[in-house]
């Protein structure tokens, strides 16, 4: 499979309790970034940390949560073609966006329903 990284991001997503440990299968596995440990007294409060390059994602927990229809952290990753065949070969659903001019990306949710974007700049944005 091609090379994929995450460059950098936007945004928190949050998640009820108890699903930690399906998020973390998700977010090592799918996307194969690392858990981190979080600092003591903020693990006590449940969710989960997780980093890949330079790149920390941080998941909260909320009594109350639901996913918004809209809101979402981007992901600038570098083999966006990658991360997409990733994603779909452990069956999350991939939506390709291109209305973003300049950019290459797709949408994902991750197990309690947060919307995740993925994009990459055209190589020719970039030159």
């Amino acid at each position: 499979m091609p090379h994929a990284r995450l460059r950098s991001r936007g945004g928190t997503p949050a998640a009820l309790p108890g699903t930690e440990d399906t998020l973390r299968r998700f977010y090592a596995d799918a996307l194969g970034m690392t858990e981190i440990p979080k600092p003591p007294v903020l693990a006590a409060r449940g969710g989960c940390w997780f980093a890949a390059g330079g790149v920390q994602l941080h998941l909260g927990v909320d009594p109350g949560h639901r996913p918004s229809p809209k809101a979402h952290p981007g992901l600038r990753v570098a083999g966006i073609d990658a991360f997409a065949a990733r994603l779909a070969s452990h069956g999350v659903e991939v939506t390709w966006d291109d209305n973003l001019p300049g950019h290459r990306r797709f949408y994902a949710q991750d197990p309690a329903g947060n919307r995740l974007e993925f994009l990459e700049p055209d190589a020719a944005a970039e030159a």
